[in-house]
């Protein structure tokens, strides 16, 4: 029997805990200087993210760490609650009502998300990483990393930003960064598929060792020097003493203050949708189409920001990048966002000196890659060919990101999503029928009803869920004249898990039966299929 334990997979999950932590990092450090925050607070929320979060949590492949999209909340509630540690009274409460979402099964908020918005989702993100990470690459690092919104806290915009850069670049940053970015193509498209040493020795490792070499070797060069405003900026503690005072505690006399309430319910709404979010973009690239329990999350999420604040960290999420890197590089269960965590801590602890002779350059190049990969163009043709129905909220929640922040484009890409499915179908209350499953036979019937869609995911991913090992699935679609997009794509999912479960399925059409179909999306999709 395959073994499943966490610990089965560490040739999978080191190497990539590697990689998660050097994307990590840069924007753990980032987020607390764009958050107005100690730049310590940012490693905090990492190592509970990846630690606590991770150990708690039922997804095998998302990472948490502090919260992009909460950067603005926090600079603002710093300021409106009369300090750091008023705020952090804001973070523990937060965590607090994250728990109480999790024991009233708030998750499944996160199947009511419709696949366009989601893809759009992680395309919008993977293009703001490519712009916000060129001015880092060409050494211009106004702006602080893990600022993702579109107006800047450097008071420039996006694309400004980009444009002020070719007035700024330095010759030494700019260097290293092409030269790591050299490396990560050689390593992904050339080494990898040389000998096994490439896969177990990550290219995001080389490309910052030979940045750091590149420092040092430089730092007399009047040309090619790479300055301390270029590099990372880990606080270095010169004692036992110094490293425990970076540690902030909350300030619970501000908790009958009114406004430490409304801050903390902010945190907990947003922290919470914004990792249901991910969650479910994370399930969507997962090769292995594992499904994570949403209420764990939100409970795992809860007791990470109770913690975090209770020791002077920023709010918590799940968050895209980190999971994406994590599935980019291989990461097969938890152990890799636990592992990168503890690297968080011990490099704190033992090597700050060392981590602040990475060029920022070289961390850009490597977010470079992931951002790519996470909107590739030829995902806009596929959307496009999938219909207006499909394209139109996708498209939406691209732009809505690039041009707002991650929450706002979201938000617009699911009221589009919403409106088109109001326009285009309606709710059919009896969109699923089970029969046969209380039959000691190993057969169950699913006969899908005339309109189905993506506000059925929960129930019909949950059932299909449930199907016991070593079962018969006869799926009934004769009836069935729409079929969400989302739909198709539950059963494809489904399709790959249940030949790990031994299920077999019979689909039932107008236009006969077919035993285990190659893909659901290939047929729905043809040209005969109703719509």
């Amino acid at each position: 029997m395959k073994s499943t334990g966490i610990f089965s997979n560490l040739k999978s999950d080191f190497p990539a805990s590697i990689v998660v932590f050097f994307v990590a990092l840069p924007l753990c450090l980032g987020i607390a200087l764009a958050s107005g925050a100690p730049l310590f607070s940012g490693i905090i929320a990492g190592i509970i993210g990846g630690v606590v979060v991770g150990a708690l949590s039922g997804s095998k492949i998302g990472v948490s760490g502090p919260a992009a999209g909460l950067a603005a909340i926090v600079l603002t509630s710093i300021g409106t609650l009369g300090g750091f540690e008023n705020f952090l009274v804001a973070v523990v409460l937060g965590g607090v009502i994250q728990l109480i979402f999790g024991f009233l099964r708030a998750g499944i908020i996160g199947y009511y998300f419709p696949s366009s918005v989601i893809k759009g989702m992680l395309t919008g993100i993977g293009i703001i990483i490519i712009l916000k990470q060129i001015p880092h690459f060409f050494g211009y690092d106004a702006d602080p990393e893990g600022d993702f919104a579109f107006f800047q806290v450097d008071g420039q915009n996006t694309f400004s930003e980009i444009f002020t850069t070719f007035n700024h670049i330095q010759p030494g940053s700019a260097l290293i960064g092409m030269i790591g970015l050299a490396i990560l193509l050689l390593w992904d498209k050339v080494l990898t598929k040389k000998a096994k040493i490439f896969q177990v020795i990550q290219g995001p490792l080389v490309a910052v060792v030979v940045g750091i070499i590149f420092f040092i070797v430089t730092q007399s060069n009047e040309v090619l020097a790479v300055s301390a405003s270029h590099l990372v900026s880990v606080p270095v503690p010169t004692g036992v003493s110094s490293f425990l005072a970076q540690f902030s505690f909350p300030n619970f006399a501000a908790i009958s203050n009114p406004q430490v309430w409304i801050v903390a319910f902010t945190i907990a709404l947003v922290a919470s949708l914004e990792t249901l979010l991910c969650v479910e973009a994370t399930d969507k690239l997962d090769p292995h189409k594992n499904v994570t329990p949403t209420n764990r999350e939100l409970l795992a999420q809860g007791a990470g920001n109770i913690i975090s604040g209770m020791i002077g960290g920023l709010p918590i999420t799940q968050v895209i990048v980190r999971s994406s890197a994590n599935i980019q590089s291989g990461g097969r269960t938890k152990m890799s966002a636990i592992i990168h965590g503890l690297f968080l801590l011990g490099s704190v602890i033992l090597i700050p000196n060392l981590l602040n002779k990475i060029p920022l350059s070289v961390l850009a190049a490597i977010l470079l890659i992931v951002g790519f990969k996470l909107a590739k163009p030829g995902l806009f043709k596929t959307m496009y060919n999938l219909g207006w129905k499909q394209f139109v909220p996708f498209i939406v929640t691209v732009l809505g990101i690039i041009f707002t922040d991650l929450l706002v484009g979201i938000g617009l890409g699911l009221l589009v999503g919403i409106i088109v499915i109001l326009i285009k179908s309606y709710q059919n209350s009896h969109f699923l029928h089970k029969e046969g499953e209380d039959v000691d036979d190993g057969k169950v019937k699913m006969t899908l009803a005339e309109e189905v869609t993506f506000f059925n995911k929960g129930a019909i991913l949950k059932e299909l869920d449930r199907l016991p090992e070593d079962s018969f699935l006869e799926l009934d679609v004769t009836k069935t004249k729409y079929l969400d997009n989302d739909i198709i794509e539950i059963l494809d999912d489904f399709m790959h898990k249940a030949q790990e479960r031994n299920i077999s399925i019979k689909l039932v059409s107008e236009r006969g039966e077919i035993v285990n179909p190659h893909s659901f999306h290939e047929f729905f999709n043809s040209p005969r299929k109703a719509s």
